[in-house]
């Protein structure tokens, strides 16, 4: 790939994207006569560009923040390139591995004055995206990428949420790299991957018919059996006032002086024995009545219960089988010496904007030499090949070179083989000396900044509401797609002694994750 990046020819956008690129030249002349200090910076910045060749659906963008320049990938190698300006001092815009997670053709700033920002495309969301907007040929945004605005424009419907955007402190461009550690999908995993969905998604199904049957009967049974406690009390009642009756009938007769007062005393105690006889009668009745409708409730209960855990494991099949048709991510923490998987399910956030990613895997890792910087590397897997898959590699933070970065990692066997047999084009292994992001949450792929590059242009935003995280359940309740979801607090992890931390928070689980997803 380093050679058909490097030696790709360009054409100026305007010539291959019409009116917009004109007016983009427009801008671009404007801003350069503003002042001598100004036309000195415009002279330098980069010229927007397309390669000559079709070109296929992006894989990735790299922005430069050295070069204030971002430049798009597809599978052959780069496709679009255009100026941008980044953020200026003191809300710079943070270096790091991100992706989209929300697209937006009109947005309007809620933060600076409802400012125009078209052709938004969100990669975090406490505030910092790509957009179309104008460029003095330096850094000069409140942290957002600005872009080209025919370029923006032109690129928008071209992307899709997930996504990768990378945002280097340098320049950097991806370099064609193979090695043992990189997934090699098999064939037969694959082709039997569509016909697994089917097999596993109906017997989801039949799991939650019979789930739901259960919970029915179990909630029937309880129901009929509601009214018990409150029939058995009154009739326990009635026979404790019988009994005491009888008791009373006892004593007056035993009391009784007269041959008068004894017969009236032994008529009363007939009838007491009598009225406790049958309250005795009506209680025994009603508790042998009784019993099989609180057996029946423990039994639907217990029933339910079962067939709700078969119907947790088949629908936690059927997502496992959905979600190895998608491209996997992979991100390895030499902070956390932890390993976190996560797939794009493309179900619509359930609170709104962007699409839910799996969020289930987080494993240890073993890293050789852990006291050792490892830097920051993003492997992707950019096309299919005979033999598997075809891998680039970006880095943007050096520690080891990507090649001896690999070598440094121990990837558990369950998790090589579970993934690595159906791992597609657009998977990725980022190894990385940071710990996630606290902007990694259920809305996000990745996201991972470099704590050792400014980053104000986080300073100025919100925090990110608290994670949701999906539920055991995860299929709605009853259908096929995520639905339930619950608050996780994000904890701050305190700074790595190892390394000089920025003024960004880092994010970990303080939930207990599943060992096992797939």
């Amino acid at each position: 790939m380093k050679n058909r990046l490097t030696t790709a020819q360009s054409t100026l956008a305007m010539r291959r994207w019409g009116p917009p690129g004109l007016v983009t030249l427009a801008a671009m002349i404007a801003f350069s006569a503003l002042t001598p200090a100004g036309a000195a910076k415009q002279a330098r910045q980069p010229a927007e560009a397309v390669a000559q060749r079709q070109a296929g659906e992006p894989i990735m963008a790299i922005v430069s923040i050295k070069g204030q320049q971002v430049t798009f990938y597809d599978a052959e190698g780069w496709i679009l390139r255009a100026p941008v300006s980044t953020g200026t001092t003191g809300r710079e815009t943070p270096a790091g591995v991100f992706a989209i997670v929300e697209k937006d053709k009109d947005h309007r700033s809620t933060m600076y004055d409802d400012a125009w920002m078209p052709n938004m495309q969100r990669i975090t969301w406490n505030g910092i995206a790509l957009h179309g907007g104008p460029l003095p040929g330096y850094a000069a945004s409140h942290g957002c990428v600005r872009m080209p605005f025919g370029f923006a424009e032109n690129l928008f419907d071209k992307t899709n949420i997930g996504m990768r955007v990378i945002i280097s402190p340098e320049d950097a461009a991806p370099i064609d790299i193979a090695h043992p550690l990189l997934f090699t999908p098999k064939r037969e995993a694959i082709a039997a991957a569509p016909s697994r969905v089917d097999k596993v998604s109906v017997e989801a199904d039949e799991a939650i018919r019979v789930a739901d049957e259960a919970k029915k009967a179990a909630s029937a049974a309880a129901k009929e059996a509601a009214s018990l406690p409150a029939s058995l009390r009154k009739l326990e009642q009635q026979k404790a006032r019988a009994d005491a009756e009888l008791a009373f009938a006892d004593k007056t007769l035993a009391n009784a002086k007269t041959d008068q007062a004894r017969a009236k005393a032994e008529e009363l105690k007939q009838k007491a024995a009598t009225r406790a006889a049958d309250a005795a009668t009506q209680l025994d009745a009603a508790k042998a009545v009784a019993q099989p409708k609180r057996d029946a409730v423990a039994a639907t209960k217990e029933a339910a219960k079962a067939a709700a855990a078969r119907k947790a494991e088949a629908v936690k099949a059927a997502t496992d089988a959905k979600l190895a048709l998608e491209p996997v991510s992979v991100y390895i923490s030499r902070a956390t010496q932890k390993l976190y998987v996560r797939r794009n399910t493309h179900k619509p956030a359930p609170d709104g904007g962007g699409e839910v990613f799996d969020t289930s895997i987080e494993v240890p890792v073993r890293i050789h030499n852990p006291d050792q910087p490892i830097g920051t590397h993003i492997f992707t897997a950019m096309a299919k090949t005979d033999t598997g898959l075809r891998w680039s590699a970006v880095t943007i933070e050096n520690g080891d070179e990507a090649r001896n970065a690999l070598d440094r990692i121990t990837i558990p066997q369950e998790v090589w083989d579970r993934i690595g047999p159906t791992a597609l084009p657009r998977s990725s292994i980022i190894i990385s000396d940071e710990p996630l992001s606290s902007e990694t949450n259920y809305r996000t792929e990745f996201v991972a900044v470099l704590s050792n590059q400014p980053q104000g242009g986080f300073i100025t935003r919100k925090p990110t509401a608290p994670a949701m995280i999906a539920s055991d359940d995860g299929w709605d309740n009853g259908g096929n797609g995520f639905g339930f979801f619950y608050q996780r607090d994000p904890y701050v992890q305190p700074a790595n002694p190892r390394r000089q931390r920025g003024q960004y928070q880092y994010y970990q689980s303080t939930q207990p994750m599943q060992r096992s997803w797939w």
